[in-house]
């Protein structure tokens, strides 16, 4: 059975398959909240806990966050603060993906193979986390996604969020990604602009447009669910966009896979954190793409 607690443990390398306990002086020491899961391994004879993480997932764990091992969501300096969590998923693949067209606020449906990812991710969420909303943007290939996932969890009805939807690539909309630059210069120079303020010919939306959107949303959708968990199916770009809010220290996001797993925790005095990011070690037994292509020029 899948629990929650916080972990003590001492910084490791950045690449590191596994993190271990060790005994360095207590100035290194931090405490971070894990998922956990088999395998949990305890050393007999030793206080040192390993946790093993498939080196195919990579999931990373780049926040603190403390929470009971009965998951209730408050922090334990502050007394009286309440958490929501919320289960961010990409939704699975679809034909465009597969092509490297892009989508943005185009409609396309999910391809077989994305079904067998929403199944595979669906059954996951089942059985790891108590869930008691399932969001989504309105665009086919993600509320597909969080149909197969709100099945799988006692048959809940999906909430549409248009707001979770992803960015408006304007002029980029349709075309795929290595013929973009000749295709729609002007529109392709303002997607790989350093500035978060320029949007993109044709419609579409600045990266600060996209922030303001998705953040407001999701911390509205955890401002109703506080002591709760629930699910929310996205976009690549958004997620990109819930990262930057959520990581204090200016990591890359890196590729945003299809149905990946992402947990953040949003308080109700506007605090967010990350207890997982990229999760994706349900799909190794399912076919999927090595990339990741979201709202930005990074994303590819």
């Amino acid at each position: 059975m899948t629990r929650v607690c916080a972990v003590k443990i001492f910084r490791f390398p950045r690449h590191a398959n596994t993190l271990k306990s060790s005994s360095p002086s207590p100035s290194v020491s931090e405490t971070l909240r894990f998922i956990i899961s088999p395998p949990l391994i305890h050393h007999p004879g030793t206080s040192s806990i390993s946790i093993s993480l498939m080196a195919h997932s990579r999931p990373r764990i780049l926040e603190q966050a403390e929470a009971d091992c009965d998951g209730k969501f408050t922090d334990n300096i502050a007394g009286e603060r309440k958490y929501a969590e919320i289960v961010v998923i990409r939704h699975g693949e679809t034909e465009w993906n597969a092509d490297g067209r892009i989508q943005g606020h185009l409609d396309v449906e999910l391809n077989d193979v994305g079904r067998e990812q929403a199944t595979v991710v669906a059954e996951r969420v089942s059985k790891e986390f108590k869930v008691s909303a399932v969001y989504s943007s309105d665009l086919k290939r993600a509320f597909e996604t969080a149909q197969i996932i709100a099945s799988s969890c006692g048959g809940l009805q999906v909430i549409e969020e248009p707001d979770l939807r992803e960015r408006h690539l304007g002029d980029l909309q349709g075309l795929v990604v290595r013929e973009a630059a000749k295709s729609s210069s002007k529109a392709y120079r303002a997607f790989v602009s350093n500035r978060r303020d320029e949007e993109i010919p044709g419609g579409g939306e600045s990266l600060d447009q996209l922030y303001q959107r998705c953040t407001s949303s999701l911390q509205r959708i955890a401002n109703k669910h506080l002591g709760e968990r629930v699910v929310a199916v996205t976009h690549g770009g958004v997620i990109r966009a819930l990262h930057r809010r959520a990581s204090s220290h200016g990591r890359s996001a890196g590729k945003i896979m299809n149905t990946s797993v992402n947990v953040f925790q949003l308080s109700d005095e506007d605090e967010w954190s990350i207890k997982v990011w990229g999760d994706v070690s349900h799909l190794n037994q399912t076919g999927f793409l090595e990339s990741g292509f979201g709202g930005d020029k990074s994303s590819g």
